[in-house]
């Protein structure tokens, strides 16, 4: 497909969809917008009424299955990815899904062998955004022993708000179609691969501040999606780190990370996107200048494309990553559960 047409179809047109994931794919020389699915087929009128799709279809494997199609772009939420994904490729269709991989890691794991199974096919997770200006940066530092060996991570993440018992249940906080997915742990935790790789071990405890909450047609829930969590997790190539996400923490200070080396210590704000170190002999940390160059940033839909024309590879997100950050996800739940420290499965 070097210089025919992509046709690409929607099943889910979300907030990402609508932000990032369609007018990208308009940008992009030889790239048609055909068909999308959506929850109800009013909302998907309106989504190809508003961005130029040639049809709307009332059921998504009227999408996937479709002869004129040739990729689609999954950004329903996790309960349906796996489902989607195997389909989707079975069908002979490259696979933009959009994050977190699925519900768990039994499911990433059926996403993989699903695209093993059609290597002629790409197969591509929408990557985790918070880092992307500074990945090939921080990686460069840590990888050229800027840090010295890694002693310690600290990551606190999450909203400067106080806890809204009376607001109704969101699709995050429901088991069912999130999964073991928790706040952002996963968006940050898949960031932290790219530059210190996999955690082997976990201990997890989280909260559940609000245990029932009414959804929007007046039906009660339990809550089982903790909004508060604390892991401490033995890294790979060595170090602890302790990650905190939670949206109960309010006047907390903004979110941020730093890693503390024999040699220097990083520390990175994503709110101000300020990266800042210093090494031994520092009185202070400094402002690390990334050029315009290094900050590669969101160019998913490119990437995507550009695989399927067989001019790169996929980087940002392959679905081995996608099940690596699945796994480490499983394991924070087990662990919490149990109140036993639990080991990473790794591929």
């Amino acid at each position: 497909m070097a210089d025919s047409p992509i046709r690409v179809g929607f099943v889910g047109a979300g907030a990402n969809s609508r932000l990032r994931h369609i007018p990208n794919f308009q940008a992009l020389p030889g790239v048609e917008l055909v068909a999308v699915a959506n929850r109800t087929r009013e909302s998907g009128a309106r989504i190809a009424d508003d961005y130029g799709f040639q049809r709307v279809e009332d059921d998504w494997r009227r999408v996937v299955e479709a002869p004129d199609i040739d990729a689609i772009c999954i950004g329903t939420w996790p309960n349906m990815h796996r489902e989607l994904t195997v389909a989707a490729l079975g069908a002979g269709k490259h696979v933009l899904c959009e994050a977190r991989m699925a519900r768990n890691a039994a499911e990433g794991r059926e996403m993989l062998a699903a695209s093993r199974r059609a290597p002629h096919l790409v197969a591509q997770l929408v990557p985790s955004p918070v880092t992307l200006e500074f990945d090939s940066t921080l990686e460069s530092m840590i990888s050229g022993g800027y840090l010295g060996d890694i002693l310690a991570v600290e990551v606190h993440a999450g909203q400067s708000s106080f806890v809204d018992a009376t607001a109704p249940l969101h699709w995050r906080q429901d088991a069912g179609l999130s999964g073991n997915n928790i706040l952002s742990m996963g968006i940050w935790y898949e960031a932290m691969m790219r530059w210190l790789g996999p955690a082997k071990r976990v201990t997890a405890m989280g909260a559940t501040t609000v245990p029932r909450r009414e959804d929007d047609h007046g039906n009660w829930h339990e809550v089982k999606v903790p909004d508060h969590m604390d892991i401490l997790a033995t890294l790979g190539g060595g170090g602890v780190a302790h990650l905190r996400f939670s949206s109960v923490t309010g006047l907390a200070p903004q979110t941020d990370l730093w890693i503390f080396g024999s040699e220097g210590t990083l520390r990175f704000e994503p709110e101000s996107g300020r990266l800042t170190a210093g090494r031994r002999g520092d009185r202070e940390l400094s402002e690390v200048p990334v050029p315009a160059e290094r900050r590669t940033g969101w160019r998913v839909e490119e990437e995507f494309v550009n695989a399927i024309r067989g001019r790169e590879e996929v980087a940002r997100t392959t679905f081995e990553d996608g099940v690596r950050y699945m796994e480490f996800t499983d394991a924070v739940s087990r662990s919490a559960a149990t109140g036993q420290t639990v080991d990473v499965a790794d591929l």
